[in-house]
């Protein structure tokens, strides 16, 4: 028999894209019963982890990204571990049209968004003096535009009707400044201020950040 995970150690499949051989409820595992998740960049890594979590106290998901591939197989892994609900749609959140296609169909599918969750970005150690101006604006496009574009699409199709929440996933890059980060770094300190001003903008519809 294997031994009990110990407090505060980590799933041993916790590098991997396999859903968590076990779990332990922290809180009540109805705790999100029937609301649906957005994920961008649910696939694979942090995504993938967060659709898992959320699944494991009741709530269904979408996870977007632009392979549909992947997302279909962490779709049947997800459902499997879970019990709940997932839906696998392809998004490019660097193209607003996607995400509203994407979107629609969550509402048709789904009914509901109450929980986005912007993951989706594109990161790699590289020195500035040796980082192409388009690399740049490539992790800026999907990081920060991408959270911008699909913050947007869900806040005028349902958020400022029904309120919801946003949660951007971050990083404490651009907190000091780090080495061969400029590209994320910058990207993730955008996002950082989007936060705040989005909330300010649109907390009046019961939006949170």
């Amino acid at each position: 028999m294997a031994e009990p995970q110990r407090v505060g150690e980590l799933p041993e499949d916790v590098d991997t894209d396999d859903c968590m051989t076990s779990y332990t409820h922290i809180y009540s595992p109805d705790l999100l019963k029937d609301q649906v998740a957005f994920i961008t960049g649910g696939g694979t890594g942090i995504g993938l982890r967060i659709a898992e979590v959320l699944m494991r106290h009741g709530c269904d998901t979408v996870i977007a990204s632009r392979n549909l591939e992947k997302l279909t197989e962490a779709a049947k892994k997800l459902m499997a571990a879970t019990g709940r609900h997932c839906l696998p749609l392809t998004v490019d959140v660097r193209q607003p049209q996607t995400i509203s296609a994407a979107v629609d169909e969550t509402l048709k599918e789904l009914g509901r968004i109450d929980i986005l969750i912007n993951n989706a970005a594109g990161n790699f150690l590289c020195p500035a003096t040796s980082l192409s101006f388009n690399a740049f604006k490539t992790v800026l496009e999907i990081d920060t535009m991408g959270t911008f574009n699909t913050s947007k699409v869900v806040y005028e199709k349902w958020f400022k009707d029904h309120g919801g929440a946003i949660v951007n996933i971050s990083a404490t890059l651009g907190y000091r400044g780090q080495a061969l980060q400029v590209h994320a770094g910058s990207a993730k300190a955008a996002n950082d201020a989007m936060t705040k001003h989005l909330a300010v903008e649109w907390g009046p519809s019961g939006v949170k950040g």
